[in-house]
């Protein structure tokens, strides 16, 4: 599948790990690592661009990038605070200056859930390009999960909020959200300690 519109994906790599131990982007999936995985993931749907929000000395993850072929800076985004958390990773990506004037939404994805499987982000894709002027979610039992959707205005607006929190930001837009069902339980499941990547290797690695 080729994504209907043109989507850009932020994937958020900016994390200390600590939980882990060392650093879960770079751990072994499915013949690549874990960020390997995911990128390959939307370059198989068809993302017109992919960054990744990254620490500003991750010479690791930086590496790893230039071994996946996306080591350019159109693909990748400092995030000079990254003790902020997370909405400050989106906060940069938001105010990048190198994305492709075409795209017309942003995937904003976790970097640490590469056992989401395929069909469940073409099935996120799908319902977008149906619903192209809201910010889509996947639904499952009966709450919102990652990635979210945003459309290139609503993305735009990041670089002016106040708002401390994705979560928060998504609330007070005047922008239509909308849910898709989606029946894959790995939306409930982040990589944050060694058990939870035994968990995920387990169940769901090819």
């Amino acid at each position: 599948m080729k994504t209907a519109l043109p989507v850009g994906v932020v994937i958020l790599g900016a994390g200390e790990s600590k939980r882990m131990g060392r650093p879960k982007l770079l751990l072994p999936w499915g013949g690549t690592t874990v960020i390997g995985h995911i990128i390959g993931q939307w370059q198989e749907l068809g993302a017109r661009q992919i960054a990744v929000v990254m620490r500003e000395n991750d010479t690791n993850l930086g590496a790893e990038l230039k071994r996946l072929k996306l080591g350019g800076p159109s693909n990748r985004i400092k995030n000079l605070y990254p003790e902020r958390g997370m909405f400050s990773s989106i906060i940069c990506a938001a105010n990048f200056n190198r994305w492709k004037p075409e795209i017309m939404s942003f995937a904003i994805v976790l970097g640490d859930q590469p056992h989401l499987r395929l069909e469940t982000l073409r099935a996120l894709l799908r319902f977008h390009n149906e619903h192209s002027e809201a910010t889509c979610q996947p639904e499952f039992q009966g709450r919102p999960q990652h990635p979210v959707l945003l459309p290139r205005k609503v993305f735009n607006e990041l670089k002016r909020t106040r708002t401390e929190t994705l979560k928060d930001f998504l609330k007070l837009i005047p922008c239509p959200a909308v849910l898709c069902p989606v029946h894959d339980i790995g939306v409930l499941l982040d990589l944050d300690t060694p058990g939870d990547y035994i968990e995920a290797m387990t169940r769901f690695s090819a």
